[in-house]
């Protein structure tokens, strides 16, 4: 982990990234290294409020727990919460921006990885090592032109990425085969 940075990816959601990143967040700080949670984009109706009043996702601030720092929205700088079918509230570093919608929103979403690479630039002066977490899957090729959050993250970021699965669902390693076989 030379870049002071590791990002966790799942073969697809539920994999068990959220967990992984909490147990390297907890080992490493029991082991008295400074570490922050990162997850440059999240989706979840369920947020926190911050001593600021800034909103962030839940997971990152169980993850900030762990590692022993108090949660801040640049741990989530960009987190959308569901409206509709196909609108979600965009918030960006705490703060609602506006609407973004699936069929016309992701050019704006692209938009955001400055944003958001910045955001982990900021953590990783802060900190001696930035623990990333990853949405979804990487293998989404749907979404690979707006990615800001997988691959296109660990890119623009020169973020290390490891990919984990969820052996109890079964197919795991048909899983991780056809993960790898359909990035570039």
């Amino acid at each position: 982990m030379a870049s002071g940075s590791l990002l966790i990816l799942g073969t697809s959601s539920g994999a068990g990234k959220s967990t992984v990143v909490t147990g390297l967040c907890r080992w490493l700080h029991r082991q008295g290294i400074s570490v922050a949670p990162f997850k440059a984009q999240n989706m979840s109706l369920n947020s926190f409020v911050t001593t600021d009043g800034g909103e962030m996702g839940r997971a990152q601030v169980v993850q900030a727990q762990a590692a022993g720092v108090e949660p801040d929205v640049l741990m989530n700088p960009v987190l959308l919460k569901p409206g509709t079918d196909t609108t979600s509230q965009l918030i960006v570093l705490g703060q609602p921006v506006g609407e973004l919608n699936s069929g016309r929103g992701w050019a704006k979403k692209r938009e955001l990885l400055d944003l958001v690479v910045d955001a982990h630039r900021e953590l990783r002066r802060r900190f001696d090592v930035v623990i990333c977490e990853g949405a979804g899957s990487p293998a989404e090729i749907n979404l690979r032109a707006s990615d800001i959050v997988n691959l296109g993250f660990a890119r623009a970021a020169n973020v290390p990425a490891l990919l984990v699965g969820d052996v109890d669902r079964g197919g795991i390693f048909a899983s991780f085969i056809g993960t790898l076989a359909v990035l570039e």
